[in-house]
């Protein structure tokens, strides 16, 4: 029995184009889309599994919805005269209405349950007159696979991060505000405290001398009486 034509839409549908320089990780999009009032289970297969990392490279397609799929080629050294061989399958059925394990149904699935689409790969260097924009296109197909919802996400947290950054500034000049007014109360505080030290211990120091000076004074006396006594 023949197997059902592919439910899902592929863009591209036929073949993913890679494009140089390969000295550093290229991403191609894969955008599957479920047309279907079912959801459907997909797979995401390669000829060269130790030359891709797909991510997601299996899910679940909501009926209507779309899923970006991010298929990055590991750096090589590219060879123009060799032409790649490199393939990819798209393999997808329809999600049963009771599915509580996606493996599970995947082992069970009938060969007539079962759909798939194929892509070729392709690998292309920048021409020379390209080179001064490779920068801005190596970072469009890198940013591919986030949706405007996950971009949006990352500016809201780099705005934050800027805004308590701003704030822990002020904070920490606010502090250092503070300490140089606490420096200066405590000098201006501790003149008077000194002088007001100074003078306490002045006057000690007179009353203990005069203290002394009555002792002596008694001691005197009571040495004449004891000898008048005598």
């Amino acid at each position: 029995m023949a197997r059902p034509e592919q439910v899902l839409v592929l863009e591209p549908q036929h073949e993913l184009k890679f494009r140089g320089p390969f000295t550093d990780v290229v991403t191609a999009t894969l955008k599957l889309t479920n047309p279907t009032d079912r959801n459907v289970c997909f797979k995401v297969k390669t000829t060269a599994p130790r030359r891709y990392c797909v991510r997601p490279n299996s899910g679940i397609i909501d009926a209507g919805n779309s899923v970006n799929v991010s298929v990055m080629l590991q750096p090589f050294d590219y060879d123009p005269n060799e032409k790649s061989k490199h393939k990819f399958m798209v393999q997808s059925m329809l999600a049963p209405f009771d599915m509580t394990d996606m493996e599970g149904v995947w082992k069970e699935a009938k060969p007539e349950e079962l759909m798939d689409s194929k892509l070729r790969c392709s690998f292309e260097m920048p021409l020379e007159n390209d080179k001064t924009t490779e920068h801005s296109v190596l970072p469009k197909s890198a940013s591919a696979s986030l949706d405007d919802g996950e971009v949006k996400k990352i500016m809201e947290e780099c705005k934050r991060l800027q805004m308590e950054v701003q704030r822990l500034r002020e904070e920490n000049k606010q502090i250092r505000e503070d300490d140089g007014l606490r420096k200066r109360k405590v000098t201006s505080m501790a003149a008077p405290h000194s002088s007001s030290m100074a003078t306490t211990a002045m006057r000690d120091e007179g009353l203990s001398t005069r203290v002394l000076a009555l002792c002596v004074l008694f001691f005197v006396i009571g040495v004449i009486i004891g000898k008048l006594a005598l």
